[in-house]
């Protein structure tokens, strides 16, 4: 599990209000590499920003288990969770507001993470490091009121790895922004888990930004659904070809969540036949006569 930053395991979170219990997170399980860049897509109330609450260590589960920069979320005593956000972490609002101090210029936003994260040596050159790093140096004295959106954002991931942490949480970090400002800052964080090796975890709803990211996991009524992998190959004739994999997640106990699309085509509900052949198992609406083999696989 070593080369695993983040490791979730049958994670399950349950809100009660006013005596009725809602169940968030239903045994979801995620693994994401070491220096991985991934997005977590889901409709609102899928469990994406329950999760991510969990992941950045304002808020518990209630049952399973989960580490993030080789921190146990779950045993994690309220000293090492303090230092756990300050250093192993870094983090990403939607809300501009609630990235940046609006008093403090771009250079003093930083300069202020580093100072709550205990870092004083080499302040101003790691300042500089990460404005540079994503080309917002020449912004460094301008206040979040005087930069675009897309800058404040930019600004805002600067402040978020200044003191390098080992995984990045990005919670709707386009929601605010237009789509070519979205696709600016989406290759701006992806060149910086490149250069710097930061594993990091994009939560959205927006599904074009997997178009920014090799891998993304689909997230529905609280746990993992399908998986999109995407990579470019280079055929016989030298020709690069941009190619996607869809899968469909295997929990423990052989459960899985077919992909709405495949759903509604087939107009699957209630029940579904199956087959199981030598390679691959059918799956065809509960009224269908045919199989593959023209056997019925009921």
């Amino acid at each position: 599990m070593s080369d695993a930053e983040i490791v979730c395991t049958d994670l399950v979170r349950i809100f009660t209000a006013q005596g009725v219990e809602v169940q968030a997170l239903q045994g979801l399980n995620l693994r994401v590499e070491s220096g991985g860049l991934v997005a977590l897509v889901g409709a609102s109330g899928s469990g994406k920003s329950t999760l991510l609450g969990i992941l950045s260590g304002l808020d518990a589960p209630t049952a399973g288990t989960a580490r993030v920069a080789g921190h146990d979320l779950v045993a994690m005593r309220r000293r090492e969770r303090v230092g756990f956000q300050r250093s192993s972490v870094g983090f990403i609002w939607q809300q501009t507001a609630r990235n940046l101090l609006p008093y403090l210029d771009a250079a003093g936003n930083v300069a202020a993470a580093l100072a709550v994260a205990g870092l004083r040596k080499g302040r101003d050159e790691r300042v500089h490091e990460v404005l540079s790093a994503l080309d917002v140096d020449h912004l460094a004295d301008r206040r979040p009121a005087q930069l675009s959106g897309g800058q404040q954002q930019r600004v805002a991931i600067a402040v978020a790895i200044a003191n390098r942490p080992r995984v990045l949480l990005a919670d709707e970090p386009t929601g605010e922004l237009d789509d070519a400002t979205s696709a600016a800052v989406l290759e701006a964080m992806r060149s910086v888990n490149e250069r710097l090796g930061v594993t990091t975890l994009i939560v959205t709803h927006d599904a074009s930004v997997s178009e920014h990211v090799a891998r993304t996991v689909q997230i529905r009524d609280g746990r993992t659904s399908t998986e999109v992998l995407r990579s470019r190959r280079t055929d016989e004739e030298g020709r690069e070809h941009a190619t996607a994999e869809e899968f469909a997640v295997l929990d423990r106990v052989g459960r899985l969540q077919l992909p709405q699309d495949f759903v509604a085509a087939l107009s699957l509900r209630d029940r579904v036949r199956l087959a199981l052949e030598d390679d691959h198992v059918g799956v065809w609406p509960e009224a269908t006569d045919a199989a593959p083999t023209g056997e019925d696989p009921s």
